[in-house]
């Protein structure tokens, strides 16, 4: 095939360039700015797609976030490869501070009161919820019994808050970005226009 790999990189080298890419987030961010630019669409479609992916990044469907976005990014009439790209908003380094924020607001919202922070017990209960899920599997085919008291623990106290609490800090977040990105694009194209249109100008002149 055409663009496939001539190098194959190792399962473990994928991972840890998943969590960190060659260069650093700086230089994906970079990236992910450039492209965004570049993209053929009016600056208020951009914009709305950049404001899917980034509320998208607040909530805790992790590994749908791709397909959340571009969902919410087609209702919302908005360009779906700049949703795409705007869900490198949530990575390794944000992470952790859109889930405090999130689960906090949550059990604000809901009147309850997490047992501990965002650390080494909440994990857990990632970790908890995880072997349940993969013990009720097992027990589909075996004789064991399903356990679901992990699962309920995981919904009650990290899940059900981080998707209720995520929801107001996103609309804020992926809303500001908005009003600041929109300007940026318009600007951008604009100017690649001027550019575009000197050099038809200069192309057109007799002897050029």
């Amino acid at each position: 095939m055409v663009f496939k790999r001539r190098d194959r990189r190792p399962l473990w080298r994928i991972v840890v360039e998943a969590l960190w890419p060659r260069g650093g987030w700086a230089r994906a961010a970079t990236y992910v700015k450039h492209r965004v630019r570049r993209l053929p669409d009016t600056p208020e479609k951009i914009c709305r797609g950049i404001w899917a992916g980034v509320f998208v990044t607040f909530t805790p469907f992790y590994g749908l976030h791709f397909i959340i976005s571009a969902i919410l990014a087609k209702l919302m009439r908005g360009n779906i490869v700049a949703a795409l790209l705007a869900t490198f908003f949530g990575n390794p380094l944000t992470y952790v501070p859109i889930g405090i924020v999130s689960l906090n607001t949550g059990h604000w919202l809901l009147g309850t009161r997490p047992r501990e922070g965002f650390d080494q017990g909440v994990l857990a209960k990632f970790g908890g919820a995880g072997s349940d899920l993969w013990h009720n599997f097992t027990a589909m085919f075996t004789d064991r019994v399903a356990h679901w008291d992990r699962l309920v623990q995981f919904n009650d106290e990290v899940f059900f808050p981080y998707l209720v609490g995520g929801v107001l800090p996103g609309i804020v977040v992926a809303t500001a970005i908005y009003y600041l990105t929109i300007p940026l694009v318009r600007a951008y194209q604009n100017r690649r226009k001027a550019l575009l249109k000197a050099k038809l100008s200069q192309l057109g002149k007799p002897g050029a």
